[in-house]
């Protein structure tokens, strides 16, 4: 299969140079040259095994509007109309005068230059863009933007809005009608704020949890994708053919990323899908047939890769599978900036991604490079006019299905700016729903749950009054988390539920008490994150002790029954807190509807459950933190817990309490590509190497020497740490990680922090602040590995080194790479 792969993709090359010189105007129904007969006995052989979907996105009036309006476009215009630009890096005015043809915010891209925004913000900023898109000066016709955002669990970057369980905790509801509610919901909330567009479904099939987007696809299996997608695309944008499609309280869907991104060698986010074909087919595609068929308006391309080939560039996967064998009429947009991945290209110039199917480029900071390069390229032949207005066509039909000529500017329209309709009653009830059913019971000893009301309940960890932790990424901020509960005014967090269903409810987030509860409700888990920075290498929870399992076994010894509420956006390696806790409920992140947990947890007034679990896994519970990939189906599949485990009220199940707690020293030395020094021990075989006048010893930090102490002379001298390996950093530096720890100084010199490299004069420093330097006070320092610009990342030996002018002591811990808390650059010496 994978030779013939690379067959087809040399012939695709061959029929878009054909296509150079003679290539029809309308790509949707024009014959192409044909190749000769043994490739294309070889094409449609590889084609047949994709499913085949009948168009239904061509009208001919519709049509005939875009012919209308094409025929008075400029090429600028045309060339406006595949690009689109983030908010943070374009004007109203640039969208004016190149006239582009969308808007996105990203993650972070909020209004006047924030990372999120309250919904009269929202309003203000789209309609400055909209009203720039249809100034009439210098053309025949202004083209209104579309504005586009990733509202994937919710209305995700807007304060107040509703947010949903991650679609990992929905694909464990089996629920495809309440599914249809939740995008009626979101699209309803879009409008609010005067968006036009989300992107979303996400229709991945994960196949390896240590995937970091693992938490966005419904489950391991293609059969909950299939029957999810079309309800979702309904719920977004209405139902095809009806009054309602459409309509002002309905937004433009987009099913992602096509295709495989799911399935990447060893779960990297942005990776490489080896596999035949078929199996692409199989575990892959399922998910966008249904939501072709549903009217799905736009596809976005996947960063990753198909056995090599970067599906940005894959004509064949994109022109030849999607919009011929699946009839897809719609456009395809790209990704942040991955056209830049292809061989050949940068980010402002890659004319190989419109050939090979792509639509609209999103080119958030790149656009305006991007823009005179692919002008450029259109006029002199490179890319054929065929093929552009091929893309344009596909765009306007969007934009016309979506009545964009006939609607008000974004402020004017009926539901903009009801701040009453986010987070309403109505639209909470569904989250609230959604929470419930999502909820899988993993284990319930002697029946703890449910809980009665007048039962003395201890509540505790760090997730149990955090709104922003137990929402996950994608909140607010494109990582999440860390942000206060104040900032979540339409929302319960899960000890909000509790003190609501309970009356006898004492939070202390240590787990400390003076009276003796009947019952401590433990709520933790995992740190919310976006994709390549939720990549992990294994799913340990806790790899080595240092986190709750000390607290649950000390509720357990004192003879407290334990429930365990566990939020993460995958399953994980819990074996010892398994073992230390009574009852576990994977709660995954669940938004901000922390009370539809105490719906479960607690009791009536009866004792009698007010709702029962229902849940089940829609991902295989792994039996050790190393077994990964673990998939139904699998050859050898030996899981914890296997996929559609989930116990209830009504049909409990008893879990042994000796589950094995080991892990691999394999495992154990894996983190020392981002942790070298905590609590006070070297991870794995990093050592500090001292060179010239310094030397070592400890210090208390936090706990009795569990810091290094290290004392220059009077001519200095300096510090790295070393394991005798060289490592590549580079992709850690790419995704905007910080190397981070805690340092106290005390020294009149000069104090550089940095790393070294393979090669003798490869070296990066820093210099910290001088008042930093000389306070003698503890401090925490973060240093974005961008600020190293002298480092070749791909080969680096010491991640931290120390070097000091003149006398001083300097004393660091916790010395690790972390995930960027502010999206800035953070240099020291600035």
């Amino acid at each position: 299969m994978d030779s013939q792969k690379g067959a087809l993709l040399g012939f695709s090359a061959l029929l878009l140079a054909a296509c150079n010189t003679a290539a029809p105007a309308n790509l949707d129904s024009a014959e192409t040259q044909q190749p000769a007969p043994e490739a294309q006995a070889a094409l449609e052989g590889e084609v047949e095994l994709w499913p085949a979907v009948e168009s239904n996105l061509i009208d001919p009036d519709i049509e005939a509007r875009i012919d209308e309006l094409m025929a008075r476009m400029t090429i600028e215009q045309k060339v406006g109309q595949v690009i689109q630009a983030d908010n943070g890096s374009v004007t109203p005015e640039e969208v004016k005068e190149y006239r582009l043809g969308s808007v996105l915010s990203g993650g972070n891209s909020g209004p006047n230059g924030k990372q999120y925004g309250t919904a009269d913000e929202w309003v203000a900023a789209v309609d400055a863009y909209y009203m720039a898109s249809v100034d009439p000066e210098g053309v025949e016709v202004a083209i209104p933007i579309l504005w586009g955002i990733d509202a994937v669990h919710g209305h995700n970057n807007v304060i107040g809005g509703t947010l949903f369980p991650h679609n990992i905790g929905l694909g464990a509801m089996r629920d495809p009608e309440l599914m249809g509610e939740i995008a009626r919901v979101t699209a309803a909330e879009l409008r609010v704020t005067g968006h036009d567009w989300t992107f979303a479904p996400t229709v991945a099939v994960p196949r390896d949890s240590r995937w970091g987007r693992s938490y966005e696809g419904f489950g391991e299996d293609p059969e909950i994708v299939s029957a999810y997608s079309p309800r979702i695309v309904e719920g977004l944008q209405g139902v095809f053919g009806s009054d309602d499609f459409l309509s002002d309280e309905h937004v433009i869907s987009t099913a992602k990323h096509f295709l495989g991104d799911g399935g990447t060698d060893g779960g990297k986010d942005q990776g490489d899908a080896i596999l035949p074909e078929a199996d692409l087919v199989r575990l892959h595609a399922a998910g966008y047939p249904p939501a072709i068929e549903a009217g799905a308006l736009s596809v976005m391309a996947s960063f990753s890769s198909w056995n090599g080939s970067k599906i940005h560039g894959d004509h064949y996967l994109l022109t030849d599978v999607l919009k011929g064998r699946m009839g897809f009429n719609g456009f395809v947009v790209g990704d942040w900036n991955a056209h830049g991945q292809l061989e050949g290209c940068t980010t402002e110039d890659c004319p190989a991604a419109l050939l090979a199917g792509l639509d609209m480029y999103m080119a958030p900071d790149s656009w305006k490079g991007l823009y005179k390069n692919t002008l450029a390229e259109v006029k002199s032949g490179e890319i054929p006019m065929a093929r552009l207005d091929d893309a344009v066509r596909r765009i306007l039909r969007a934009k016309f299905y979506y009545k964009v000529f006939d609607q008000a500017r974004p402020s004017e329209r009926p539901l903009s700016g009801r701040t009453e309709i986010l987070g309403s009653p109505e639209h909470r009830a569904v989250a609230r729903q959604a929470v419930r059913e999502s909820l899988v019971l993993l284990k319930n000893e002697g029946s703890v749950l449910p809980i009665k009301p007048d039962a003395k309940i201890l509540v505790a960890g760090n997730g149990a009054d955090n709104i922003s932790k137990q929402a996950g990424g994608w909140t607010l901020t494109w990582q999440g988390g860390g942000m206060s509960n104040d900032l979540f005014p339409n929302a319960d967090s899960i000890l909000d539920g509790l003190q609501g269903a309970a009356a006898n409810v004492t939070y202390n987030a240590d787990g400390s008490y003076t009276a003796k509860p009947d019952v401590a409700i433990i709520v933790f888990g995992e740190e919310p994150y976006a994709e390549f920075r939720g990549d992990v290498d294994h799913l340990a929870y806790d790899i080595d002790g240092t986190k709750e399992r000390n607290l649950l076994q000390k509720l357990k010894a004192d003879g407290i029954p334990v429930v365990t509420v566990f939020l993460s956006g995958r399953p994980m390696w819990v074996n010892p807190e398994l073992n230390a806790s009574d009852a576990f409920v994977a709660a995954w992140w669940p938004g901000s509807e922390g009370a539809g947990i105490a719906d479960l947890l607690i009791a009536d007034a009866e004792g009698q459950p007010r709702y029962d679990f229902t849940g089940k896994l829609s991902f295989s519970w792994p039996r050790a933190a190393d077994q990964q990939p673990l998939n139904v189906g699998d050859a050898v599949y030996d899981p914890l817990f296997a996929y559609g485990y989930g116990l209830s009220y009504a049909a409990p199940g008893a879990v042994p309490s000796d589950l094995d707690e080991t892990v691999s020293a394999d495992l154990v030395s894996a983190r020392a590509n981002s942790v070298f020094f905590e609590n006070g021990s070297f991870v794995s075989d990093w050592a500090a190497e001292l060179t010239g006048d310094v030397t070592q010893s400890r210090v208390d930090h936090n706990a009795q020497e569990d810091a290094l102490l290290f004392t220059f002379g009077g001519a200095g001298g300096s510090v790295a740490f070393k394991d005798g390996t060289a490592r590549d950093f580079l992709r850690e530096t790419n995704g905007d990680m910080e190397l981070t720890l805690m340092l106290k100084s005390s020294t009149a010199g000069k104090v550089e922090i940095g790393m070294q490299c393979e090669a003798d004069d490869c070296a990066g420093y820093d210099t910290l602040p001088a008042e930093v330097a000389n306070a003698n006070e503890w401090t925490e320092v973060r240093l974005s590995l961008s600020c190293l610009t002298a480092m070749d990342m791909k080969a680096v030996t010491s991640p931290f080194s120390l070097k000091v002018e003149g006398a001083g002591t300097v004393a660091v811990t916790d010395v690790h790479f972390s995930e960027d808390e502010d999206a800035q650059e953070t240099c020291l010496s600035e």
